[in-house]
């Protein structure tokens, strides 16, 4: 089975006693924002993982079930599996050294134009995903599979918030991508 790599966004991080069911559920694959101070429980918080399943909704499903499970009152609000990377990120995904990927961000190297980064976090920018495979030309599946599976998904996840009684069930959400969706074998 492939192993997907998406984030979630949660109604608020989880508190420190919160972790240890989440980690028995989840062997310490998804990685979570936490708090100490319930004063901060107001702001979202975010786990991220790579998770292994059939499909891309599979395993998107599967966390959703793990994270919700592990602490009350806690739902997933969204979800985004075109994910930020840094430079080293890149070159590993792209097969280049780090130089490499450098070069062709500051333009000494390649066709020019690399996409913008988009957000710098702790003093390192980081790049969408999708845009620099497009860059330097790779067809990646998974970004295939991810772009109608997460629109999905997270058209549900607001349903279920707004009108919990019409949206279906999770595992309903998911055999129906896996009819419509190509998805990495």
């Amino acid at each position: 089975m492939p192993s997907y790599d998406f984030a979630l966004i949660l109604s608020r991080p989880l508190y420190e006693d919160e972790l240890d069911p989440l980690f028995d559920r989840t062997h310490g694959a998804v990685t979570v924002s936490i708090i100490s101070e319930p004063q901060h429980a107001e702001r979202p918080g975010n786990a991220s993982c790579t998770w292994t399943g059939a499909t891309l909704a599979a395993a998107i499903m599967e966390v959703v079930e793990h994270v919700e499970a592990s602490a009350p009152e806690l739902h997933v609000l969204q979800v985004e599996a075109d994910p930020l990377m840094t430079i080293r990120d890149i070159a590993e995904r792209v097969g280049r050294s780090f130089d490499s990927v450098r070069l062709a961000i500051t333009g000494a190297r390649g066709p020019g134009g690399f996409p913008a980064s988009e957000m710098s976090t702790a003093g390192h920018r980081l790049w969408r995903w999708s845009k620099v495979a497009a860059w330097y030309g790779l067809d990646d599946p998974q970004l295939i599979e991810a772009k109608p599976t997460v629109q999905a998904i997270n058209g549900w996840l607001a349903l279920r918030d707004v009108v919990p009684d019409v949206a279906p069930a999770a595992e309903d959400v998911t055999s129906a991508l896996s009819l419509v969706i190509p998805h990495v074998a």
